[in-house]
């Protein structure tokens, strides 16, 4: 079946936009009729002529309903032509740029792609018959949700605004927290079809200019139609898409991403996205949490220490069970070693299967209470927890130790706070469960050793992913494992190169 004449039109033109920019023409009817085929003439796509002087010029005042604030295109636009507009001269857009239009956000364009792009945007252009050039105003104006506090990352003690998907929203909550003139932010497209912002926000001289270089050679090569977050932007630009850590790490919270630029590092927003990326990093720097420095430091290097034993405990503990009950009894202190064997003395699979069967039987209770609705997510965890552990204990499927071993793990997976890191480890577990049910210890230390390895080889934007253990950055030890008192974190990180290597000069402390 042939296209009609109206989808051929439409087709052409479309494939003319892609292959270069059209000019816009001088007169009113063709520019206007131009626009509503390259937008396929939708139904909230508004025009309002208007006749302008004493000459009655022609003109149209274009926009989508919806994406603009009519006050604005009321009062600021409309208004002021009617009433303002002086009688024509030899340049009345010029007048009108000039003398009429109320409004800050106003430049003149000449290509038909970007009036459709500013349109699509929230702006409303100005078209005047006989004049090749076209007035785009700022009057973007849609509904947006407000700033509420992060889902993911809930502190104790804390700011609690979090990033939304408006990127202007997010850039004024960064300039809130950062009132340096020194703070760079450089504007990205992303998407050949949804032309997305992006921005990537940084410190002059603070920053390695060879990091931020690289950041931006990485985000000019991405070529795909829509980036439904700043997961796509994420994985476009990873060292190494095979490895299940992440290698950027994304936040809801203005203060991290704050803090961690003035770090030295590099932060990336994406329109219609809450999460914003900061890149590179370091695997210490998914168990480090803002609120670590916002307690003293003995608190603070208490849950550190803390949150370093939960993910030894998510990643290793069900394998260790598994080694030792399968292979080496011998090692478990004899007391603890009875009380296993008889729970699982008329268990009907060994502990390698009951090991899995939980696993995979809480990552399925867990995913189901993310994707259900709040509330009922959260009864469906805790009360399908509890009925299927005692159920298949009460069954013989499995043993009260596993059950318990089980939870434990968990729980110890919950102080993470961040996703992508604690997912990664949900995989690298059942990995080294099926390992340690094979080969026993000596299998979770193998599995230990390749794991040093990939991390050894893993870099983040071009940097170790181990550092600053490999390679060694012995200054950067002492904001590790103990979280120092704020007088001595004196300096930045090294492993990253930072121009300003010094955050306090006096230590903190004044001459008496």
């Amino acid at each position: 079946m042939k296209k009609s004449e109206k989808h051929k039109k439409e087709s052409q033109l479309a494939e003319k936009q892609n292959e270069f920019q059209i000019d816009i023409g001088t007169k009113l009817e063709e520019n206007l009729e131009s626009l509503q085929t390259m937008l396929g003439k939708p139904s909230d796509l508004i025009i309002r002529e208007v006749n302008i002087g004493e000459q009655k010029r022609k003109g149209a005042i274009c926009y989508i309903s919806g994406l603009t604030d009519n006050n604005l295109v009321n009062n600021n636009i409309l208004k002021n032509i009617q009433e303002n507009s002086k009688q024509v001269s030899s340049n009345m857009l010029e007048q009108i740029y000039q003398d009429v239009i109320a409004i800050t956000d106003i430049k003149k364009v000449r290509t038909l792609d970007k009036v459709s792009y500013a349109i699509l945007s929230g702006s409303t252009v100005l078209y005047l018959d006989g004049s090749d050039t076209v007035l785009i105003m700022g009057t973007e104006g849609a509904e947006k949700r407000s700033i509420e506090e992060p889902q993911t990352e809930s502190v104790v003690r804390g700011p609690r605004s979090g990033f939304v998907e408006s990127i202007q929203t997010n850039i004024t909550l960064i300039r809130r927290e950062l009132k340096d003139p020194n703070l760079r932010i450089e504007t990205h497209e992303v998407g050949r079809r949804s032309k997305q912002k992006l921005v990537v926000c940084y410190v002059a001289g603070i920053v390695n200019p060879e990091i931020v270089d690289e950041i931006n050679r990485r985000l000019k090569t991405i070529d795909i139609d829509f980036s439904a977050g700043s997961g796509f932007v994420e994985q476009w630009i990873e060292d190494s898409f095979l490895s299940p850590f992440p290698q950027l790490l994304d936040t809801e919270r203005p203060d991290r991403f704050v803090y961690s630029i003035l770090q030295g590092k590099v932060g990336i927003l994406v329109e219609g996205s809450p999460f914003a990326l900061v890149a590179p990093v370091v695997f210490n720097d998914a168990l480090e949490s803002l609120e670590d420095y916002t307690q003293r430091w003995l608190i603070g290097t208490f849950l550190r220490l803390i949150r370093y034993l939960s993910v030894f405990i998510a990643a290793f503990l069900p394998a260790i069970y598994v080694a030792l009950v399968s292979y080496h009894p011998g090692l478990i202190p004899s007391q603890l070693a009875f009380s296993i064997a008889g729970t699982r003395e008329n268990m009907p699979f060994p502990a390698i299967v009951e090991a899995l069967l939980m696993g995979v039987t809480f990552e399925i209770l867990q995913e189901a209470g993310i994707r259900l609705p709040k509330l009922i997510g959260q009864t469906i965890g805790i009360v399908g927890g509890i009925v299927i552990g005692e159920a298949a204990v009460s069954a013989g499927i499995v043993s009260p130790v596993m059950v318990v071993v089980t939870a434990l793990t968990a729980v110890a997976s919950f102080t993470i706070s961040n996703y992508s890191v604690a997912i990664g480890l949900r995989v690298l577990r059942l990995a080294l469960i099926i390992i340690a049910g094979v080969f026993g210890i000596y299998g979770i230390i193998l599995g230990y050793i390749m794991l040093n390895i990939h991390m050894v080889n893993l870099k983040s934007i071009g940097v170790p992913y181990s550092a600053p253990f490999s390679p060694k950055f012995p200054s950067d030890f002492k904001n590790l494992f103990i979280r120092p008192p704020v007088i001595a974190l004196k300096e930045r990180p090294s492993y990253i190169q930072p121009v300003d290597k010094q955050k306090i000069n006096d230590g903190g402390q004044k001459d008496s």
